[in-house]
């Protein structure tokens, strides 16, 4: 059911229904340990369906994606953080436009780190035929202080559906890497060859394998907390549950950071830039229906109006899933 301004609000028994389905999924899949110490076979089957998936936070490479040649001076990555800098300056400066626009908010879904900034969402945009646009990003980084967009992250889609090798940002030693960013359907280099690496990795290992001239930093979350806020998103704005789709997915799609803030860690680091980094003059209105304030009051779940809540946030069904 959709409200009046297009928010999806989903009915408590719906939301239950779906969780009960993925903690009953879960529990297999995680594979218990019994008392001899042994998993037994739900263990086996939860590595055959998801042999890098991981309890804890993980990530991995996507096809083709490379650091090694990735440089915030590089003409192709200024040309990127400049176009990223002007729309959200224009577009989506803070939370009050990001409600306007559509996005979602996502909050970072399991971030118990409270580390001070968080992920919004657009349903449109991850479902377009665009990739890496800066006029259209799939989610938007805001500081929960000031309110204020300082980033974002675009995420491989196209119709919705996960592109296996997203394009590079540049590729100097590929003569074919060349489409425009963001136009409409010209940035998917899917034919481009590259390493798919689908071993496990630490939050902190961001290192692709590629030329020394290829920028392609996208990566994916293979741990259960990356998972379960992608498969969230899924039900809470994409309605998954009303095709009987209960399943967490073994991975997320590949995503890539784009900061328009500087950073000690480069323009498409993964962490968040230090608080002292993201410090900026609080929105001047919250652009929605509040008592709270930007700069007093941190932006979440509880300062939101109850439209733009869905009625069951991630904590009530992280809850029911072993491991989280």
């Amino acid at each position: 059911m959709h409200d009046s301004n297009g928010s999806l609000n989903v009915s408590r028994r719906a939301l239950l229904r779906v969780s009960a389905g993925t903690a009953a999924f879960s529990a297999v899949g995680t594979g218990l340990v019994s008392a001899d110490g042994g998993t037994g076979g739900s263990r086996d089957w939860f590595d055959r369906r998801c042999p890098d998936a991981t309890l804890e936070p993980s990530m991995g490479h996507c096809a083709g994606a490379s650091t090694d040649g990735c440089d915030d001076d590089h003409p192709e990555t200024v040309e990127l953080q400049t176009a990223v800098r002007a729309s959200l300056e224009e577009r989506y400066p803070d939370a009050g436009a990001l409600v306007e626009a559509g996005y979602k908010p996502y909050f970072d879904t399991l971030d118990r780190d409270a580390d001070g900034w968080s992920h919004w969402i657009n349903p449109d945009y991850v479902g377009d035929d665009t990739v890496m646009d800066p006029d259209r990003p799939e989610s938007v980084l805001v500081d929960n202080e000031s309110w204020r967009s300082i980033g974002v992250m675009f995420v491989a889609t196209r119709g919705g559906e996960s592109l296996e090798s997203p394009p590079a940002v540049y590729d100097e030693g590929d003569a074919d890497d060349g489409d425009d960013v963001g136009s409409d359907g010209g940035t998917d280099h899917e034919g481009h060859s590259g390493h798919d690496d689908h071993e496990n990795h630490g939050s902190d290992d961001h290192e692709g394998h590629g030329s020394d001239d290829r920028c392609s930093p996208w990566h994916y979350h293979a741990g259960l907390p990356g998972r379960f806020a992608w498969w969230y998103y899924r039900q809470a704005y994409e309605q998954d549950f009303a095709d009987g789709d209960l399943q967490l997915p073994c991975r997320t799609p590949c995503m890539m950071h784009v900061w328009s803030v500087d950073h000690p860690e480069g323009v498409y680091a993964h962490d968040g830039p230090p608080a002292a980094y993201r410090e900026q003059e609080p929105a001047d209105d919250p652009g929605f229906e509040t008592d709270a304030k930007p700069g007093s009051d941190e932006l979440g779940w509880d300062v939101l109006p109850d439209d733009l809540v869905p009625e069951q946030r991630p904590e009530d069904l992280a809850a029911l899933i072993p491991g989280l």
